[in-house]
C-alpha cells in the first residue's frame, strides 16, 4: 500500500494559505489583494490556479470581487447575517437525520444562557420588539404561527447584546426548525409554545436573569418531546414504550 502523500490541488493549497492570512489577520477586511499576476509571480502558480482559488474564497463569503478601474478581490467586512447563512448551510450538511437531539443540545447550550443576558441588557425598544412576537394560536394558523415563533427567538438573541451569539445561534435554529413541517406538531403544541414565550417575556421584562434562563430551558424541553417524535417516526422507529402499572 503507498504511503505517498496525496498534495491538495494547487488551487486548494493556494485558497488555503490565502485563508490563513486572512483568518490570522493579515490580511484586514477591505484590503484589496494582489492582482492576478502578482499572485502568480508571489506564489508561482498560473492564473487559472489564483482564479480558482479566489473562487473558493468568494463562496466562502471571505473576498468580495469588484468589477472596474478601481475592482479587484477584496478582502470582506464580516456581517451577522453572512456568517448566519453560511454556518446554516454547513451545519445542514453536516447534521444528519439522527442528530435532532444534538441540535437541541446546542441550541439549549447557546439560547439558555442568551435568554438570562436579555433580561439583563435589553433595550426598552427590544423590549417592545419582543412583546409584538407574542400571539395568540387561536386567531393565527399556517405560515404566520411559525413566524411569530422564530421571530420571538431572533429578537431574544437580539436582545442579548452579542451580535456573535446571534450569528451562531441562529443557525442551529433555523436548521433544526427547517426539517419539520408546520403541521406535525401535537394538539396543543402552538398553545404550550405561547404560554412558554409569556412566561420568557415576562422574566425578559422584570430584568429577571435567572428566571428567563429557567423558562428558556424548560420551553426548549418542552419542545424536545415533539422535535424527538417527529424525528423518530421520519426515521420508521417505534415510538416511546409508554410505562405499565
Amino acid at each position: 500500500m503507498s504511503t505517498d502523500r496525496v498534495l491538495a490541488p494547487a488551487y486548494q493549497d493556494l485558497a488555503d494559505r490565502l485563508r490563513e492570512q486572512i483568518l490570522a489577520g493579515e490580511l484586514q477586511p477591505g484590503d484589496r489583494l494582489p492582482v492576478e499576476p502578482e499572485l502568480c509571480a508571489i506564489y508561482g502558480v498560473s492564473r487559472s490556479t489564483v482564479r480558482e482559488a479566489l473562487r473558493v474564497l468568494s463562496s466562502e463569503r471571505l473576498l468580495v470581487t469588484r468589477r472596474g478601474v478601481a475592482g479587484g478581490s477584496f478582502v470582506v467586512h464580516p456581517e451577522p447575517e453572512h456568517i448566519s447563512s453560511y454556518l446554516r448551510s454547513s451545519l445542514a450538511l453536516f447534521t444528519d437525520s439522527g442528530s435532532v437531539a444534538n441540535l437541541l443540545e446546542v441550541r439549549g447550550l447557546l439560547e439558555v444562557p442568551a435568554a438570562g443576558l436579555a433580561a439583563a441588557r435589553r433595550t426598552p425598544e427590544q423590549l417592545d420588539a419582543l412583546r409584538r412576537t407574542l400571539f395568540d394560536p387561536g386567531r393565527l394558523s399556517g405560515e404566520h404561527t411559525y413566524a411569530a415563533n422564530r421571530q420571538f427567538h431572533k429578537v431574544l438573541l437580539e436582545a442579548a447584546g452579542n451580535p456573535l451569539l446571534d450569528a451562531v445561534a441562529a443557525p442551529v435554529f433555523g436548521v433544526l426548525e427547517g426539517r419539520f413541517a408546520r403541521n406535525e406538531a401535537d394538539d396543543g403544541f402552538w398553545d404550550r409554545v405561547d404560554k412558554d414565550h409569556r412566561e420568557i417575556y415576562a422574566c425578559v421584562e422584570a430584568g429577571d436573569s435567572r428566571g428567563a434562563e429557567r423558562a428558556q430551558s424548560e420551553h426548549l424541553e418542552h419542545l424536545r418531546a415533539t422535535y424527538s417524535r417527529i424525528d423518530r417516526e421520519r426515521r420508521g422507529e417505534p415510538g416511546e414504550p409508554t410505562s405499565q402499572n
